[in-house]
């Protein structure tokens, strides 16, 4: 019972927060945006990655599973370094799907 306490406070002590938005001075970028408005508010990232996704499938000789892993499927991570934070947008199919602010 302590261990879960624990866990729970440190989850909510964590200083990543992710959001479907974020602001950039007086603008705000949403999930669902172009690449182009990332770009335009935010600027040329520090880097960029692909995110991977895998996925288990069940076989039928019922020992394990298949690992799927496809870089398409988890979307480009865009990491920025800008006041005290580092941001990382995540696009897929040229959108975002989602915001990570961490601050350092």
């Amino acid at each position: 019972m302590r261990l879960r306490l624990i866990v729970v406070l440190f989850a909510f002590s964590a200083t990543v927060h992710a959001s479907s938005t974020l602001r950039v001075g007086n603008q705000v970028l949403t999930a669902g945006d172009s690449r182009e408005r990332v770009t335009e508010l935010l600027g040329k990232p520090s880097s960029k990655s692909h995110k991977r996704v895998s996925r288990s499938r069940s076989r039928s000789s019922g020992r394990g599973g298949v690992r799927v892993v496809s870089k398409d499927q988890g979307g480009e991570q865009w990491r920025y370094r800008r006041d005290g934070h580092v941001t990382v947008v995540t696009i897929v199919d040229g959108r975002v799907s989602d915001i990570e602010d961490d601050r350092l």
